[in-house]
């Protein structure tokens, strides 16, 4: 039985992934990886869903998992065009570099065109120096499209919603590494 308290939020990385085995911690968490600094926290959903057969009279029935779906959502409240850009598959982002005369230029095209294919790895972290880091690994993309509420009096959060596919050939969709402070020492 364990006495751990989980509190408090963590940190968003995302990088492009191709397939194989997953990269050691210190190459995934770096701030190149940062998808942006968050705000509300994030949420794992793990959802299975069962068919079960069952007769008339209630006295016999069998259950098999048909599906299972995992996602991680995140506010994202430090973003950009190449936060966006991981968030849509079919977005188009060019850069034009500062002159001598004029600043530097970002662009973003979000609709139309195809979807470029990509996965990611997508990994929450959530600190706890007393009783041990947790990290959340999924890959995955975002397929619920987002929301940018410009508001008057509050920050602007982004929040993206990734849905896991399989890892591995078990057909893992969610990683979850635990530091165990007794064990490390």
């Amino acid at each position: 039985m364990s006495d751990k308290i989980v509190l408090g939020s963590g940190y968003l990385y995302v990088t492009e992934f191709t397939g194989g085995t997953i990269p050691a911690d210190n190459v995934i968490e770096v701030d190149a990886n940062r998808l942006g600094y968050i705000k509300g926290g994030a949420t794992l959903t793990y959802t299975p869903t069962w068919y079960k057969a069952i007769d008339d009279m209630g006295r016999v029935s069998k259950s098999i998992k048909t599906d299972e779906v995992a996602t991680l959502k995140s506010g994202i409240m430090t973003w950009d065009g190449e936060t966006l850009k991981k968030l849509v598959s079919n977005a188009r982002l060019t850069t034009q570099a500062a002159t001598s005369s004029a600043a530097g230029k970002r662009t973003l095209k979000i609709g139309g065109g195809s979807d470029d294919g990509k996965m990611y790895l997508i990994r929450f972290l959530h600190p706890d120096a007393a009783d041990g880091d947790m990290r959340v690994t999924v890959i995955g993309k975002n397929q619920a499209g987002f929301e940018i509420a410009f508001a008057k009096e509050n920050e602007t959060v982004i929040d993206a919603e990734f849905t896991a596919f399989p890892a591995d050939s078990d057909g893992t969709l969610i990683q979850i590494d635990e530091t165990i402070p007794q064990l490390s020492a």
